[in-house]
């Protein structure tokens, strides 16, 4: 017989009732019952229940251990009577009596529960990671987690893809957040950077002639964290394909997502591959005001600046007057009840930081609240009318800048979505986002900046990069979005040295200052580039989206918390003296405040 076991604890079925078998595994609940101990043994694979029998030596070491020491128990399996039997245990029909037990490893008093899934302290979760893994959602969402990338990696190579391993030891590239620095000891004062993402090297692939590239790639980036955001690493589906447009992009991978999503989504619907729909990003930030809609809402967000030139209501006159605009955004249904829910909106959108939320509330078919009153009759029932509104409809309105009306129109709609209880939470929508702006104005620098990928291909090339106003140039850019989350991003890359300078140049940096900072992307694309685009989906999203958490931390194995520290091994720490000297680095310690 094995030394530990002969079936793993989650293993044993109505077939096995007569064998003599070995289980080990920790002690995850015990129950006395007058004398007979009733032991649940968990490990990995399952939870099998243990009986140890009235003076029994197994009860007498049994009934001394605190939960979750490990053990090893022989035994023999029992059917267990109709009713004991436990459905919602795959091993429910059985139990093994216990005729030895072996103690190979007690556990301390528990600084947290691993029975029952109990809300806890992060910071006790956190420096008790080991403890708070085995708990079963946790070890669930981890294992799920892993055969996820293992979906992924199954259906790339099945689209065509080879795996290749990209450096982690680079220069800094100016993907949008700081970098984490690494000091060269080989090299004194010079620094290498954790890759942001394997973009330059992915593309270097493809003018290598690799054709198409992916691998589940480690990602380090030194940015505040967020509930959809770990800080310091995370991970993505990173891809790239030569000779392709964007819909040649679109169309291979669209299959493999939607295919990953249905193969866990437990039978939840999924938007089918060849159906996701794609919305120019313009578009997306009117109807939905985010460029990561959540379209399982049904609400619509409706541009009605028109409906109040020269209006009674004086204060959104005066605002389209001085050129801001109005959008409206439906309520279904919320006509029929109280004021108390319109109020309440507005307190919200003051809490926000707006300076409120208009409103019309309709019932049994008569518009009311302020700005139906000082709007007109007429005038308001033609407003009604073009936004299709119940007899008990209410719609809210969002007035300022585009900018500003379309977030605060994003962000009521996602309130009133989830308030009315409109949101359909059992499925999952996805979609591509289209047609990004290639180019933003900062409004601290007062200069023009790139508003996503420096690297892609703007739309019209270098005739629109000479010709057109920077701020109205597109790029051929695109992200995938699911359920109110940016999943992946991507683009057509640029691959023209002549017109990479170009895009450069119209945001304040010289042909050497791309040389300087790009120069083996630059110089790559001197000997014959072919044209290439791909994406990249963040692997911890999708996970999380997938497992239903509502945290990336838990779907993590060792996460840090909401200061990027490591609780369980103690980093960030500081160096020695000795290690700072071979690395020719002196730490200047932050000037007080104040």
């Amino acid at each position: 017989m094995h030394a530990y076991r002969t079936h793993t604890c989650g293993a044993l079925r109505e077939a096995d009732v007569g064998t003599a078998v070995r289980l080990s595994g920790w002690v995850h609940r015990k129950r006395d019952h007058g004398g007979v101990l009733f032991v649940d043994l968990r490990d990995h694979y399952g939870i099998t229940q243990v009986v140890a029998k009235a003076d029994s030596e197994a009860l007498r070491v049994l009934e001394g251990l605190r939960l979750e020491s490990v053990v090893t128990i022989d035994g023999a399996v029992v059917a267990r009577g109709p009713e004991a039997t436990n459905p919602k245990m795959e091993t429910g029909t059985i139990e093994v009596v216990a005729d030895a037990v072996i103690v190979l490893s007690t556990a301390a008093e528990l600084p947290l529960p691993v029975a029952g899934e109990q809300d806890y302290p992060e910071d006790i979760r956190l420096r008790y990671r080991f403890l708070d893994l085995r708990r079963e959602t946790l070890h669930a969402n981890i294992v799920k987690r892993t055969k996820i990338i293992s979906d992924m990696r199954r259906r790339m190579e099945g689209a065509g893809f080879t795996e290749y391993s990209t450096p982690i030891l680079t220069a800094s590239s100016p993907e949008g957040a700081r970098d984490f620095l690494v000091p060269s000891r080989i090299h004194p004062g010079k620094f290498y950077a954790l890759p942001q993402a394997p973009q330059q090297y992915k593309q270097l692939l493809m003018v290598a002639g690799f054709d198409r590239y992916f691998q589940i790639a480690p990602c380090f980036r030194d940015e505040d964290p967020r509930a959809d955001r770990l800080p310091g690493e995370f991970y993505q589906l990173d891809l790239e394909m030569s000779f392709v447009t964007q819909e040649e992009v679109w169309d291979t991978m669209e299959p493999v997502i939607a295919q990953v999503f249905e193969q866990f989504a437990d039978g939840k619907p999924v938007t089918p591959a060849g159906s996701f729909p794609r919305i120019p990003h313009a578009e997306a930030l009117l109807k939905y005001g985010s460029d990561k809609p959540d379209l399982r809402n049904p609400i619509v967000i409706q541009d009605v600046t028109d409906h109040f030139v020269g209006s009674g209501f004086g204060i959104f006159a005066s605002l389209v007057e001085s050129g801001s605009v109005i959008r409206a955004i439906p309520a279904p249904g919320a006509g029929a009840g109280s004021r108390k829910f319109f109020d309440e909106m507005n307190n919200w959108a003051r809490g926000e930081g707006y300076s409120g939320l208009g409103y019309i509330n309709i019932k049994d078919g008569v518009p009311g609240g302020p700005i139906a009153k000082n709007h007109g009759e007429e005038a308001t029932a033609k407003l009604v009318v073009a936004l299709g509104l119940g007899a008990n409809d209410g719609v809210f309105f969002a007035a300022g800048k585009e900018s500003q009306a379309a977030k605060l129109a994003g962000l009521a709609r996602t309130r009133v979505g989830e308030t009315l209880d409109l949101i359909d939470k059992d499925r999952f929508d996805l979609c591509w986002i289209v047609d990004f702006p290639f180019y933003e104005y900062d409004e601290d620098t007062k200069s023009v900046d790139f508003a996503h990928n420096p690297f892609s291909m703007p739309q019209g090339g270098l005739d629109a990069l000479n010709n057109q106003d920077p701020l109205t140039i597109n790029a051929f850019q695109y992200d995938m979005v699911c359920n109110g989350f940016e999943i992946a991003s991507g683009s057509i890359r640029n691959q023209s040295p002549e017109l990479m300078v170009k895009a450069f140049e119209l945001v304040g940096l010289s042909q050497q200052d791309v040389e300087d900072r790009f120069g083996g992307l630059y110089r790559a694309f001197q000997y014959g580039a072919p044209p290439h685009g791909g994406m990249a989906a963040g692997v911890d999203r999708i996970v999380m989206l997938l497992c239903g958490a509502q945290n990336l931390r838990e779907i993590t194995l060792f996460p840090m918390n909401q200061k990027a520290e490591d609780l369980l091994m103690g980093a960030p720490s500081a160096a020695e003296f000795k290690q700072l000297r071979e690395l020719h680095v002196r730490v200047v310690e932050p000037q007080a405040k104040g």
